[in-house]
């Protein structure tokens, strides 16, 4: 029960606040805290050293500035990430004074108003920062620039900086955790501390990076660096130009409803000389190469790099990006924003990226970190070989040679630059050539095979080995659509003081893809129904004719396996490995054909620009990539069968293999997502794309010939995918059920003309079972739950070199 405090006490505080009210210390002495014995430096802020505390030492004019805050894991446990270098978050943030505490305020600028119009008011009650931290003021020095302890803010766990989540753990283990350094510098403050966080619990199994039973020790950096004090004028997003971007979202204009404003994200660069067509840059984008990184590649991940000089020359700028090796007087460090790295890390991830960090204000670039993945170099291999090794006398014989991997290397810096320069991915690259060109050698060393390094097109798989290719060729490099965007997105617009003032030019530089589709970019909102925005995919401008040409060179690949693996007193791991590859190709190339089936053709056009967005393809063109699924893709595959690898690598399930690549396709072609597209089109009908589907896959029934074992499974996965259906809604429903009932009779009527007791027992079972879905009153339908659990979503992966040999798992639309 509540004390009565009486009359004053209710006119001033509650009688509990009284009672619990803890009196702020007094301010101490300057000496006092920063005493004698303090080991202090001096940068943007003082930072001072006393025994196991660290004080910043906060100028006035710091105070109410803008920072941002990236955290990241500088050494990872084994097993819980992909090494050091995984980014835990990067934020806004502010120091504000207020009376005696100091507060770690977090800003969000995704809301804006301009200041001087009355709704910024509006905007700003709705925006109230977020309070990361709260420090006591202890002391103040002569300037009365305030002292606080930050310790807590490295050696605790605040839970927007905390790797809980990345390790999947569930404590934090204060005990194991303390502040290893704190560095300042004039533009930064460079932090590092060590956390050890818990899971008691034992897990049978865990996601991917997630720590099992136990503790994990993480060495965490936060890099504190100072905003630009005059915000770069942004450039306003298009979608006909492949950036990523800023959004901000406006409430300050006249257009009747709240805007959402798209600034690309861009590196500041200013000339030098303004007024020379050509000039160097002020600044020029720096990538420091990271010290662990093996000597072999170094100057391959230079020429990565370097690969993109000539598009920033189109752009107005000399010598705009440079690849430098790290000073060497200890001033630098890898975590350090300042500095933009390419870090090579050691994981057995298949794997690149190349993130960046933008200004939220303006999307301006001011930090990069490409990681290299050292199992990277194995996908390149394994890619390089089943694709164009036929071509390439290098590839013929593991290990590959020196000269050839670091071209490989540089390929994969050259993408993830572009990543990092604020280019997404276009998909729509390779399908802006025609075949004819993809194998004229003289057209290839001009333009490459692709458009662009930010396609998914890996190496020229559709050149013939009498098309006379270089070897250099082989594999794609910065091309015309990467020179377009660099100066679409960086030449400066002389004259336009605002982006609004920029937007005409853009528009008349963007409409340069009207005439040269190569310019053109796929921002993949088609939703996988345009057969142009593929990945892994060469020539698809034509995709059976690619794919044609593609399976030759597979089947000339499949004979070098043995010669190129063997090792006299190894094991067959590296044939299985390389085979494997080789089943992955196979699936990916013949996937692409699938997507034409029910597709459109979509160019991405604005307002004075003539055409459709939207061309659904003739429905000539579906039926033939039907026609060579069921006749080149279906059928028997006796080249991946081969009996002298069969006996070497498997007693069974060989066969397995390929019925499976098969059935994913047979799923993904007749997808309910699929068909209620073509509904909606009416260039093909349902009808009939399952009608011939199920005379080409159950074509014995007619003959009334034996099945073979590979068919008796594409043939069950034919059936099970009718059943499918049938759980679906629409359209597609009828579809299943009608496709049930007629398939059911020819099993039925077919037995009659087949001897075979395997087949016959075969056609009995499916027949059984398509009854029993039929039938209203069975007890409940069985469902095909093993295709359902295949299927997965087409949604694009952000990460560059997300491992495509994962067998024989290939998309499906749902």
């Amino acid at each position: 029960m509540l004390k009565n405090c009486g009359l004053l006490a209710l006119l001033t505080l509650p009688c509990w606040a009284q009672t619990n009210t803890t009196a702020v210390p007094e301010l101490k002495p300057y000496n006092q805290v920063i005493t004698a014995k303090a080991r202090s430096q001096s940068g943007l802020f003082k930072v001072h050293q006393v025994g196991e505390k660290y004080y910043y030492e906060i100028p006035k004019g710091q105070l109410d500035r803008d920072f941002l805050m990236v955290v990241t894991v500088a050494r990872g446990k084994p097993g819980t990430g992909d090494g050091g270098g995984e980014g835990i978050g990067r934020r806004v943030v502010r120091w504000h004074r207020q009376d005696r505490r100091v507060l770690l305020q977090e800003l969000d600028y995704s809301l804006w108003a301009d200041p001087k119009l009355p709704i910024a008011q509006a905007v700003a009650e709705a925006n109230n920062p977020v309070i990361l931290g709260a420090y006591l003021v202890e002391a103040e020095s002569d300037q009365q620039a305030p002292v606080i302890d930050v310790t807590r803010l490295f050696n605790s766990e605040v839970i927007e900086f905390s790797p809980r989540y990345m390790l999947g753990a569930k404590a934090f283990d204060p005990t194991r955790s303390f502040v290893e350094r704190i560095s300042a510098y004039p533009e930064n403050i460079e932090a590092e501390s060590t956390l050890t966080l818990t899971n008691p619990e034992a897990r049978p199994s865990y996601a991917y990076g997630e720590m099992g039973r136990g503790s994990a020790t993480v060495r965490m950096h936060y890099s504190m660096v100072k905003l630009p004090d005059q915000p770069m004028k942004p450039r306003l997003a298009d979608s006909r130009v492949g950036y990523f971007t800023t959004s901000q979202t406006d409430y300050g204009t006249n257009d009747h409803f709240v805007k959402e404003q798209q600034f690309l994200a861009r590196w500041r660069l200013d000339k030098k000389d303004p007024g020379a067509a050509v000039s160097e840059p002020i600044k020029p984008i720096v990538f420091y190469i990271d010290p662990a990184t093996p000597a072999a590649w170094v100057p391959y991940v230079k020429k990565g790099v370097e690969q993109w000089q000539s598009a920033f020359e189109g752009a107005g700028f000399k010598n705009a990006i440079l690849a430098l090796n790290p000073p060497k007087d200890g001033s630098w460090s890898i975590e350090d924003a300042r500095y933009s790295t390419i870090r090579w890390v050691a994981s057995g991830t298949p794997n690149a990226y190349g993130p960046h960090i933008s200004d939220p204000r303006t999307g301006e670039i001011l930090e990069a970190d490409i990681h290299m993945f050292h199992n990277i170099l194995d996908l390149q291999r394994r890619w390089y070989f089943t694709q164009v090794a036929h071509l390439d006398p290098r590839a013929q014989h593991l290990p590959m040679p020196d000269d050839l991997m670091g071209q490989l290397v540089e390929f994969v810096v050259a993408h993830e630059v572009g990543h990092s320069l604020g280019f997404q991915h276009n998909m729509r690259g390779s399908s802006t050539y025609s075949l004819a060109q993809v194998r004229d050698p003289v057209w290839v060393k001009k333009m490459g095979h692709t458009p662009s390094i930010m396609d998914y097109s890996r190496f020229n798989y559709v050149a013939q080995p009498g098309d006379r290719m270089d070897v250099a060729d082989l594999i794609p490099r910065v091309g015309p659509y990467d020179h377009f965007a660099v100066h679409w997105g960086y030449a400066p617009i002389p004259g336009a003081s605002t982006p609004q003032a920029e937007k005409s030019t853009l528009d008349q530089w963007a409409r340069q893809q009207d005439s040269s589709p190569w310019l053109r970019f796929s921002n993949l909102d088609s939703g996988g129904a345009d057969p142009g925005d593929q990945t892994e995919a060469v020539g698809d401008q034509d995709p059976v004719a690619a794919t044609r040409l593609g399976l030759k060179n597979l089947r000339r690949t499949a004979g070098l396996l043995f010669r190129a693996t063997e090792r006299v007193g190894e094991d067959y791991s590296e044939l299985r490995h390389f085979r494997n590859a080789l089943f992955g190709q196979w699936g990916t190339e013949c996937n692409h054909v699938v997507a034409l089936v029910g597709g459109v053709h979509k160019q991405e056009k604005h307002f004075g620009q003539s055409g459709p967005v939207y061309t659904v393809i003739p429905k000539k063109r579906q039926q033939e990539a039907v026609d060579f699924l069921l006749k080149e893709v279906m059928g028997a595959q006796d080249w991946l069968l081969e009996p002298g690898l069969v006996r070497l690598l498997q007693m069974e399930r060989s066969v397995d293999q390929v019925a499976f690549v098969q059935r994913r396709l047979l799923t993904n072609l007749c997808s309910s997502r699929r068909l209620n597209r073509m509904a909606e089109q009416g260039a093909y009908p349902v009808s009939e794309l399952l009608n011939r589907v199920r005379h080409g896959v159950f074509s014995e029934l007619v003959k009334g010939q034996s099945v073979s074992l590979q068919r008796r499974m594409l043939q069950r996965g034919l059936a099970d995918q009718f059943i499918d259906l049938s759980y679906s809604s629409g359209d597609s429903r009828n579809h299943g059920l009608r496709q049930m009932r007629l398939l059911e009779r020819e099993l039925v009527a077919a037995r009659k003309r087949i001897k075979d007791e395997d087949t016959l027992a075969h056609l009995d079972q499916l027949a059984d079972d398509l009854r029993r879905e039929l039938d209203p009153r069975a007890n409940g339908r069985r469902g095909s739950a093993q295709v359902r659990a295949w299927t997965y979503t087409e949604t694009p992966v952000e990460n560059c070199w997300i491992d495509s040999s994962s067998q024989w798992l290939l998309p499906v639309e749902k």
